[in-house]
């Protein structure tokens, strides 16, 4: 919350009683009137209360109801790398749970809304739910909370103290200190009948309009605006603001504000640059146009990004009806997060990798909402696309959205090609992280005929990468070797020609390893540290030191594994990898167990495994894993003593897992 919280008193004692009595509580009231922050306030309340955490979704950058149960995943944390349904995951994640769980926006999707919470309610019994929507979900035993407007009782009301406020930080230099201004107020208060986005939307015109000139123009004409169709007459006053801060603003700024309902997500400046930008309006005339927007509470800032609460995105998006301009605009949007992709494919196998990592993740409602259009408009370019996700999402844990877009992007009429052959090795990818191994198979091989189709060395090393990432993971490591050594034979090793090629090396490595070549092992993960360094990437790196760990502990050398487990997990967390977290934790915790340090290792164990808990991932990595971790464990045990390991250990898996990670990450540097 960027701003004070003002009044709701009686609101807010409202609903903290109805936590003590119902498991789903709703709050109500039209667009603007405060629901959200009322929420996050209760929210922020209650965690103490909720033993295992508090959670906010937001549902505000959905357009359908195809994404919301994987928007619900994404908002707790839960990377399910499970093929099973996500609903299946959240039931798990819950069972035994104390979570209060907080729903915002739900009327965007209000039938999934209602299924879901229906259904985790039943399975978790400890679950509370807080939904905020325009209209109850109606799920069995929910309790309504009304969210009226601010009072305006003359001089004293909330409305009039939330405009003082505001008024403090928008122009601090205007004074309500007098008997006419203190009349003005309360008379602008009045007319926008207390809604507090309408208060503050009055207040950001202050720095250039006095306190009269707004009473006055409020009165105007403005309340016809807006079509009644689109505008239920219950939101006269919003209505009536929002179009009086749109009329008043520049004929550039209106057009920016029209164009920028488009995104789903915050939005960076270079982006809405590249999307907004056209006719009139000048890209280097954006980044002060953002501003002036945001001066006058149309945006808000959020760090170097903007974003538009969802009110006023749906009046731009009207009025980018009315302009005619939605299917041109639509189409730039999606057109520029495809070429973003690309970009980010191509500056892979770079020093820039680690920033593509964290654009393409701020993004990423923008780029589901950019293919869905290009899956109806465009299916050659939603085929590229999709496919490119593969180097992104599987990496950060979008397995069901990945394995949705892909498949129905494979699914299009578009001919053969290099762009299928990527798709059908991304899928491949997915699937195998889920742990559906016998479909990965399938798919790989059909990613291998059409790499034979169409004839790229590129293709063939992505063909390369999924089959033999399938049959390690399956337990299977020479052919593994067979199949990515043959590709990097074919191919050559030097100069790596991008990301498919330090993949199929990742691959050969690990499968060395897995066969008891440690020797060569460890030998072609010094190459490949050694390769990564020169380009500045860290993907490959990370499995490099993971490879180089895993051997110093099955040959003896603790200490070192312990420098290169470190190593991996630094890199891991720069780019936001949860499952190679989980498994440089679990390196880690090895490495701890060798050199004695039973409740480090307990500590290391105890996070690692709220990592795998919440990736759902079926076999904790590749097999080999498996059999020397509970020799770790043994060994952690007999150094601390069980019960020292045990409270050590839970307390790590029962507290915040990026607070545990935090904590591990404050240990030696790695070299």
């Amino acid at each position: 919350m960027t701003t004070s919280f003002v009044g709701r008193d009686s609101e807010l004692d409202a609903v903290e009683m109805a936590l003590t009595q119902y498991r789903a509580v709703t709050l109500t009231g039209g667009g603007g009137v405060g629901k959200s922050r009322l929420a996050l306030r209760v929210a922020e309340r209650a965690r103490d209360r909720y033993a295992d955490g508090v959670w906010w979704i937001d549902l505000s950058n959905l357009y359908d109801d195809r994404l919301f149960t994987a928007t619900v995943c994404d908002a707790v944390d839960l990377l399910d790398h499970h093929p099973r349904a996500p609903v299946e995951g959240l039931r798990e994640w819950l069972t035994g749970r104390q979570v209060l769980l907080v729903f915002d926006c739900c009327e965007r999707v209000l039938a999934s809304c209602h299924s879901l919470v229906n259904e985790l309610l039943l399975s978790a019994p400890q679950l509370t739910v807080i939904a905020t929507s325009r209209r109850p979900l109606g799920v069995q035993g929910e309790h309504r909370v009304e969210v009226t407007p601010l009072s305006t009782d003359a001089g004293g009301g909330d409305a009039v103290r939330l405009f003082r406020e505001r008024c403090a930080t928008a122009a601090p230099a205007v004074s309500l200190d007098s008997r006419g201004s203190a009349e003005a107020v309360s008379a602008i208060c009045r007319r926008l009948e207390g809604i507090p986005l309408a208060v503050e939307l009055a207040c950001a015109r202050l720095r250039e309009s006095s306190l009269t000139e707004i009473a006055e123009r409020l009165g105007s004409r403005l309340d016809t605006l807006v079509d009644e169709t689109a505008w239920p007459t219950r939101h006269r006053a919003l209505r009536t603001a929002i179009g009086w801060s749109h009329e008043l603003c520049s004929p550039l700024e209106r057009l920016l504000w029209a164009r920028l309902s488009v995104f789903r997500g915050p939005v960076e400046v270079p982006d809405a640059q590249a999307v907004c930008a056209g006719g009139p309006l000048a890209a280097h005339d954006i980044p002060r146009l953002l501003d002036r927007l945001a001066d006058q509470s149309v945006l808000q800032r959020v760090g170097t990004r903007y974003r538009m609460l969802d009110t006023l995105c749906e009046y731009g998006a009207m009025w980018l009806a009315e302009l005619g301009e939605e299917q041109a605009v639509v189409q730039l949007h999606a057109t520029h997060f495809a070429t973003m992709l690309a970009e980010a494919e191509a500056g892979w196998l770079s020093g820039q990798q680690v920033a593509w990592y964290a654009r393409i993740s701020a993004s990423h409602t923008d780029i589901r909402a950019a293919l869905d259009h290009l899956v109806e408009a465009d299916p050659d370019a939603a085929l590229e696309m999709a496919g490119r996700t593969g180097l992104f999402w599987p990496c950060c844990g979008h397995l069901h959205e990945s394995r949705d877009y892909l498949e129905r992007a494979l699914a299009l009429d578009t001919p053969e090609g290099p762009s299928r052959t990527r798709a059908l090795w991304a899928l491949g990818i997915t699937l195998t992280l889920q742990g559906d191994h016998r479909t990965a198979l399938r798919v790989g091989e059909e990613c291998a005929d059409a790499a034979r189709q169409d004839g790229t060395p590129q293709s063939a090393l992505f063909a390369a990468h999924t089959l033999g990432l399938t049959h390690l993971m399956a337990g299977r490591p020479q052919a593994a070797y067979d199949v990515s050594d043959h590709a990097l034979i074919t191919r050559g090793t030097s100069p790596p020609s991008g990301a498919p090629q330090l993949c199929c090396m990742v691959i050969r490595t690990f499968a060395h390893s897995a066969l008891g070549r440690l020797d060569e092992a460890y030998e072609a993960a010094i190459g490949l540290r050694r390769l990564s360094l020169r380009y500045g990437e860290h993907w490959a790196r990370s499995y490099a030191f993971h490879q180089l760990a895993f051997i110093d502990l099955l040959q003896g050398r603790a200490h070192d594994a312990e420098r290169h487990a470190r190593a991996m997990l630094t890199s891991k967390h720069n780019l936001n990898d949860n499952l190679g977290i989980a498994l440089a934790l679990d390196l880690l915790t090895g490495a701890n167990a060798a050199q004695g340090n039973g409740i480090g290792a307990a500590r290391t164990s105890g996070t690692g495994n709220s990592y795998w808990r919440m990736l759902g991932h079926p076999n904790r990595g590749t097999p080999e894993l498996s059999e020397v971790r509970d020799q770790w464990e043994l060994q952690a045990r007999r150094a601390a003593g069980d019960d020292a390991y045990d409270r050590a250990f839970h307390d790590a898996l029962n507290s915040d897992a990026e607070l545990g990670l935090a904590l591990v990450l404050q240990g030696p540097a790695p070299s």
